[in-house]
């Protein structure tokens, strides 16, 4: 997997870089409500290299998902992007037709989602619906696409391929349902796939197996993943690089080292401060975070998380925090915070 590359800031232009397979640049997603429009989205930029695990964390209603299936132009009415950029290998997919499009979902953009379930056709066999796949994009003879749909079903380390090719989705466990997803998603070879949320529902063993199957496609057929989550323990065990959201935008860019190790954002700490203690590690009391996320009718000015925020008052000047919008202002590690700084050093001080 590639090392991870610096990350542009939000809000700012990203020029397209061909050592990244996905660069998205300053895009908005609105919906429609009543006469108003509604951001879930705001002008979010990042980036994804090539063969490169890419975390997306952040509380419920923060805007993942819906980031997400922007990438794939699967955000219906009424909701729309409304600005910015998408460059997929170099093209911009919101320039591109609906035709277009069809072509590089499943093809060379995949989506896996949380309920495997509640996207698989209850009453077509497992085959049949991953061999659509195949026939929809690829075509070939009954015995080729047969012999393709086993092959794919090893891969995903599903046991007796020819035969739970017969079954029908409700005859599978969780997790298996959820490694037939994965697989169909994989039929066609894409550069980049969309987990939303993909081990949210299964148990701790299952989950495991699920993250071990994507650190294998990403080592093995170099696939980007963007691995959209609320648990950052899961973005420390699988994930290259991560992007923390917080009520429609980016709050803060880092390696999963860097991040884990010294968070510069107020809220990557307080989500940070909610993990149970690792293995070996003396053992603390939790520190759920409090309040709620704000709905996207009614952020705050200033820095959205201020009113949630405990270090307003110590680190730095309360009024410039619910007045003034904090931008990032270096590459790299960066954080949209006006203390940034501050809230490293004094999570240092902790630590000594």
């Amino acid at each position: 997997m590639t090392s991870g590359a610096p990350a542009a800031e939000t809000g700012s232009p990203m020029a397209d870089d061909s050592d990244d397979l996905l660069v998205v640049n300053d895009m908005s997603v609105q919906f429609r409500v009543g006469g108003a429009w509604l951001p879930a989205v705001d002008h979010v930029s990042l980036r994804i290299g090539r063969g490169e695990i890419v975390g997306l964390v952040g509380e419920s209603g923060c805007g993942k998902s819906t980031f997400g299936m922007s990438l794939l132009r699967l955000v219906r009415a009424p909701g729309e992007v409304r600005g910015g950029s998408i460059i997929f290998n170099g093209r911009d997919l919101l320039a591109m037709t609906e035709a277009e499009m069809r072509r590089i979902r499943g093809a060379s953009i995949s989506l896996v989602v949380q309920d495997a379930l509640a996207v698989m056709n209850p009453v077509t066999t497992v085959g049949e619906q991953m061999a659509e796949v195949v026939r929809d994009h690829v075509g070939g003879t009954r015995i080729q696409i047969r012999d393709r749909v086993i092959d794919m079903l090893r891969r995903v380390h599903l046991p007796e391929p020819e035969r739970l090719m017969r079954r029908y989705p409700h005859q599978l466990s969780g997790g298996m349902q959820q490694r037939v997803v994965i697989g169909q998603a994989l039929m066609l070879g894409p550069e980049l796939i969309v987990a939303d949320e993909p081990t949210t529902a299964l148990d701790v063993t299952v989950q495991a197996q699920i993250l071990d199957l994507f650190r294998e496609v990403g080592e093995t057929h170099q696939t980007s993943v963007l691995l959209i989550t609320h648990d950052l323990g899961v973005v420390g065990e699988l994930c290259d690089r991560v992007f923390v959201m917080y009520a429609g935008r980016i709050v803060e860019s880092a390696g999963v080292t860097q991040l884990f190790s010294a968070p510069k954002h107020p809220y990557t700490r307080a989500l940070l401060a909610g993990l149970l203690p690792l293995k070996g590690e003396p053992p603390e009391k939790l520190q759920p975070l409090p309040g709620q996320l704000p709905t996207p009718d009614d952020w705050p000015s200033g820095c959205r998380f201020h009113p949630r925020c405990p270090l307003r008052q110590v680190l730095g000047n309360p009024a410039r925090c619910e007045q003034e919008e904090p931008m990032p202002i270096e590459t790299g590690h960066w954080a949209a915070c006006h203390f940034a700084d501050a809230v490293q050093h004094e999570q240092q001080g902790q630590m000594t």
